[in-house]
């Protein structure tokens, strides 16, 4: 009973002891850190300061000497453009294909063509129209008209599943069915390979995507889909648009073969000119006998692409980033052995009347240079490799494949770049202040 007792009163001590041994080394390290910290600060505004008193000539002496000198530390130099470029090559190349993407999907939207859909449909898949609908809205004011009918296309849309070239396995691709005057709707659609489908029989043309991607669109082959043979008689162009990336038949072989009966899902209406919008829309959405949507096709292309294109780039955005820290320490560390192996030659030219801010400026150069090299160097090779590089991707808003090319624009490149010089001032710095600071005594003494 004795020993127990005398155990639950040691106990609260050594408690006690050890909360004051944690407590006394808690508070010297915060005393230590706030007079590093008041020394810091100290000395940058003696750098800061010292920008006012110091010519350019010793900054660009200074720098220049120090540039000279990389080819001695060229391993870690080299070391760190490669990392830099490596994180501009990844940043490069998974925007340009969002890039690529947003393009295709945009790049024919006009804002003289109107698309009606069902009222409250985001997309033609759940949008549905019967066809004294279509009629309906065919005879609305502002459609353009073409030997007395109007330029205006009912369509029906399907999703069918046609094998990679690439791989084999099965991807989703837009079955459209059109009216004949669907061309002249869209105003861009050439056959470049063999002739437009016939109504009323069992013909596709595939877009130029769509033949490039996927198998058994050549012209002349005969494709299986669903329970119906169709023959590959055409292919054709849109301007780079997202029709490249369907087929395309009769709309009224499509109902039979899908059993859809007289229904729609969406109207293609050229417009007398993009002013004639309102009018069109106000006439339609007031029509007690409809109940519809109508959006302009250069807005709707633009919604359809939005969720894929965010998904993309903030997927790129956070690789890029996390390995941009990566070649952040890199830059840190081959700067911060670059000023270890300077140290004699920094405090020389201290101890003959150079400043600090020279210093950091040659520290700071000579990182941001590397960068570049790398940024550049990682630009380059990007646009070789992604620059108009096939290939195929989920539209998440109708889940089919899109086909498409990456796209590496003058503005994804400035941006890599101004991010790899982002890296080099970032690396530089510290090593920058640390070569400043340190005491011209201990550098002399460096061997």
């Amino acid at each position: 009973m004795h020993g127990t007792g005398s155990a639950n009163f040691l106990e609260p001590l050594r408690m006690i002891t050890w909360f004051l041994i944690v407590s006394r080394a808690i508070v010297l390290g915060l005393r230590a850190f706030v007079r590093d910290f008041r020394a810091f600060v100290r000395d940058l505004w003696a750098i800061f300061l010292d920008f006012f008193s110091t010519s350019s000539d010793q900054i660009v002496a200074v720098t220049w000497f120090g540039l000279c000198t990389i080819p001695r530390r060229k391993g870690s130099a080299i070391a760190a453009a490669f990392g830099i470029a490596g994180v501009v090559i990844v940043f490069v190349g998974i925007l340009s294909i969002a890039q690529g993407f947003r393009r295709a999907v945009t790049s024919t939207g006009r804002d003289d063509i109107a698309i009606v859909l069902r009222d409250g449909a985001n997309n033609e898949m759940s949008s549905g129209l019967s066809r004294d609908d279509a009629r309906v809205i065919k005879d609305a004011p502002g459609v353009a008209r073409q030997n007395d009918s109007a330029v205006a296309s009912a369509e029906l849309f399907v999703i069918i599943d046609v094998p990679k070239r690439s791989t084999g396995t099965d991807a989703n691709v837009p079955f459209r069915g059109v009216q004949p005057v669907a061309p002249s709707v869209r105003g861009t659609v050439k056959i470049t390979q063999g002739r437009m489908f016939e109504p009323g029989r069992n013909e596709v043309i595939a877009g130029v995507s769509a033949a490039r991607e996927f198998a058994g669109l050549d012209v002349g082959k005969t494709i299986k889909l669903g329970r119906t043979e169709w023959n590959v008689v055409g292919v054709f162009t849109a301007g780079g648009g997202v029709a490249e990336s369907e087929l395309w038949t009769d709309s009224t072989v499509l109902q039979q073969a899908y059993q859809r009966g007289d229904s729609y899902q969406s109207v293609y209406a050229k417009l007398v000119s993009e002013d004639k919008f309102p009018q069109f829309k106000d006439a339609l959405t007031s029509n007690p006998q409809l109940k519809v949507k109508v959006v302009r096709q250069a807005e709707f292309y633009a919604d359809q692409s939005t969720m894929t294109t965010n998904f993309i780039t903030t997927l790129g955005t956070v690789i890029a980033l996390m390995m941009a820290l990566g070649a952040l320490l890199g830059a840190l560390n081959t700067m911060y052995n670059a000023v270890a192996s300077r140290s004699r030659e920094i405090a020389t030219l201290r101890a003959l009347g150079f400043g600090a801010a020279p210093v950091v400026c040659s520290v700071l150069i000579e990182s941001i240079v590397l960068a570049l090299i790398g940024g550049t160097a990682g630009s380059l090779g990007a646009y070789l490799a992604f620059d108009g590089y096939g290939a195929a991707t989920m539209n998440f808003q109708t889940w089919s494949q899109i086909a498409f090319a990456f796209a590496v624009t003058p503005k994804l490149l400035l941006n890599a770049i101004l991010l790899a010089a982002t890296i080099g001032l970032l690396g530089g710095l510290f090593p920058a202040i640390r070569a400043a600071r340190l005491p011209i005594a201990a550098g002399l003494r460096e061997t």
